[in-house]
């Protein structure tokens, strides 16, 4: 029958590596299974780095799972020896007064009495000589936003599960699971079969195919990352002195973008936030960047960022996995609710929650329930398959 656990993850990444991470710290026989190797770009947790912040425009019902997931990302860098995780250098969210970005993150921030203060294009270029909003622009600054590092984030989950003595197994990706007649699970790998009381299911990019019977459709759509060396060097985008920024323009399109983190040699990273997307597999998704599209981010951020673009230097491929409203799907599975719990639909903005998801799906997992408010997240939101 092959080894038996109380828990099996499927999917090792930003919010598999947490999962297996919180199980395993509750004294849980874990085993965790992922397709790749421990470190890889071929999912949705590279790229080096991912804004986080709390005056979410999303929707306010993130607030208090960002609170909770700011003092993870504080545990883990304390409990994994690993610094620099989280670089907390502030944050603007830039548009017109009336835009999601801005009135959005106003809402949040008044809602939850988060710090924060708002600018006028004239303050914002002040404090800010590497932004030139339009006159008619404003900001909302966050002292508490800025970064995490994926890679980082997921090396230090990966090592503190395993120091809780998960087994995490890589290169070894499930060929399918079954939901037991007696209770439990069985998976199945091309080097064996394994049997759990709990399956986590946290699949990414492969969420279509593994939880197809779920009643949600999610799209998986290729974006790109680009890092330009600005003109003039990376001097004036050092952390001290440039933010990270989301911006939405008159027309409605979001770039976001983040300091020099990496030296000068590497550059600023920016992209659009959302659009523009070609619908891919993980399977078929094309990892080539073409000119055309190295041209369309550099005009766009030409008339926000006066030292951008300057010299294109890299550019990396990653795919978002989105519901129909871009709110994540964090649930015991509709199917399954004794026995499996499903987590996914986080790109464009998940990696930032990634400690407190891996907290409440133990909590699913191992308790059946969470104290953290996830009514957002119910698949139920979006009706029954007919």
């Amino acid at each position: 029958m092959g080894d038996s656990y109380d828990v099996i993850v499927l999917g090792l990444g930003g919010m598999g590596s947490a999962t297996a991470w919180q199980l395993a710290a509750r004294g849980a026989r874990v085993l965790g299974l992922e397709r790749f190797g421990p470190a890889h770009n071929r999912g949705s947790s590279h790229g080096g780095s991912r804004i986080t912040r709390q005056s979410y425009f999303e929707d306010p019902a993130y607030v208090p799972l960002l609170l909770r997931s700011y003092e993870l990302f504080e545990r883990l860098e304390r409990d994994s020896g690993l610094a620099g995780i989280s670089v907390l250098c502030g944050g603007v969210m830039v548009g017109p007064p009336d835009s999601r970005t801005v009135a959005g993150a106003l809402l949040s921030a008044r809602t939850w009495d988060l710090p924060h203060e708002l600018y006028d294009a004239k303050e914002l270029r002040r404090r800010f000589p590497t932004l030139t909003p339009q006159d008619d622009e404003v900001a909302l600054w966050e002292a508490k936003a800025g970064l995490v590092r994926p890679e980082r984030t997921v090396e230090a989950q990966l090592a503190l599960a395993a120091r809780g003595g998960a087994d995490l197994r890589f290169e070894e990706p499930a060929d399918g699971w079954e939901v037991l007649p007696g209770g439990g699970v069985r998976v199945t790998t091309g080097r064996g079969t394994y049997t759990a009381g709990q399956l986590v299911v946290c699949p990414g990019a492969w969420a279509p195919q593994l939880l197809a019977e779920l009643g949600v459709e999610i799209t998986v759509e290729r974006q790109i990352m680009y890092w330009f060396q600005p003109r003039g060097g990376t001097h004036a985008f050092e952390p001290e002195r440039h933010p990270i920024y989301i911006w939405e323009d008159a027309a409605g399109v979001q770039i976001y973008g983040f300091p020099a983190i990496d030296g000068p040699e590497l550059g600023a990273k920016v992209a659009f936030f959302r659009g523009g997307g070609t619908v891919c597999t993980p399977e078929t998704i094309d990892r080539t960047v073409y000119d055309h599209e190295v041209r369309a981010m550099a005009d766009q951020v030409a008339g926000q960022l006066p030292d951008l673009p300057g010299t294109f230097l890299k550019a990396a491929t990653c795919m978002y996995s989105n519901t129909p409203d871009e709110h994540f799907v964090i649930t015991r599975h509709p199917a399954y609710p004794e026995s499996v719990t499903v987590a996914c639909g986080f790109s464009g903005h998940g990696f930032k929650f990634a400690p407190v998801v891996g907290e409440i799906t133990a909590d699913l997992a191992l308790d059946g329930r969470t104290a953290h408010p996830i009514g957002l997240f119910d698949p139920a939101r979006f009706g029954s398959r007919e």
